[in-house]
């Protein structure tokens, strides 16, 4: 059987942190940022883990880039 192949959208989207942990960013800051208050942009400009409720999901995505 072949080997799954790594999602190539989802590579581009998400970092492996040394621990293991996947690491995104937050989704609505493409545009539309007048309606946010400042903190809610400056809250959304950090990263955040993927829940780990989904990480069996996102691990059979990329599977070959650990």
């Amino acid at each position: 059987m072949p080997k799954q192949k790594t999602h190539s959208g989802l590579k581009k989207r998400i970092k492996i942190t040394g621990t293991g942990k996947i690491k995104r960013g937050h989704a609505y800051t493409g545009h539309l940022k007048t309606n946010k208050t400042h903190k809610q942009n400056r809250n959304l400009h950090k990263s955040g883990l993927v829940h780990a409720t989904d990480e069996k999901r996102i691990n059979s995505l990329i599977s070959n880039m650990r």
